[in-house]
């Protein structure tokens, strides 16, 4: 039986002009999932948008809102992102102070709490947390901008996280560079999760992409 397979469009793909037309567009090609990436141009040299965009969007959609946080210390803006509609809340192990403090006040608060890696992070960086967790995002680019290549590397990770699970129910994803000519690699390692940009957004019919995405 083929394992369950997840697509997460990344919407800093979409076209921002016309957000309630992208919306639209996404749920009518049968996703049910969305990746929201959160840069402050301190943890990444980027910026992108915050809890005023989030909330924008989560008034158009019903689709679970993933919030990636690539910002320096994530758990001062918790609140704010939850208030705005975040489903599940992502932040880098690298930035957290109190990684397990962070997990455990975002399930207090009634999300998912989700810990992400950079592609030179040690993935045993998990395992005091494996507990914790309800969502695991393996980067396979650097963070802070679209449109990188997929790191081949990262695929290690993803097989050494996918075994530290070990029957636990968290979810694991990967982001960067997936698209049509690496996302197989990625489902052969285990994970649930693909985050897919522009090889989701740059086509001309997202309900056959989409298709496309959950059958390579």
């Amino acid at each position: 039986m083929q394992k369950q397979r997840i697509i997460s469009p990344s919407i800093l793909s979409a076209d921002f002009t016309n957000l309630t037309r992208e919306i639209k567009r996404i749920e009518a090609a049968g996703v049910t999932r969305l990746h929201l990436d959160v840069m402050d141009g301190r943890f990444v040299p980027n910026i992108t948008f915050g809890p005023m965009i989030v909330s924008a969007i989560a008034g158009l959609t019903r689709c679970h809102l993933e919030c990636h946080l690539m910002i320096k210390d994530p758990s001062a803006y918790f609140e704010q992102f939850i208030k705005a509609g975040a489903d599940t809340v992502i932040f880098h192990c690298e930035a957290s102070a109190d990684i397990a403090g962070d997990l455990q006040q975002l399930r207090d608060k009634g999300v998912r709490a989700g810990l992400s890696l950079k592609p030179d992070t040690d993935p045993d960086v998990l395992i005091p947390y494996l507990d914790l967790l309800d969502y695991v995002l393996v980067m396979s680019v650097y963070p802070g901008f679209g449109g990188q290549e997929f790191i081949s590397e990262t695929l290690i990770n993803m097989r050494k996280i996918v075994e530290l699970r070990a029957g636990r129910p968290f979810l694991i994803g990967v982001d960067g560079g997936v698209n049509l000519q690496t996302i197989r690699q990625v489902y052969e390692t285990g994970i649930d999760v693909a985050i897919v940009g522009s090889g989701f957004f740059g086509a001309g019919d997202l309900q056959q992409r989409h298709r496309d995405l959950l059958n390579a």
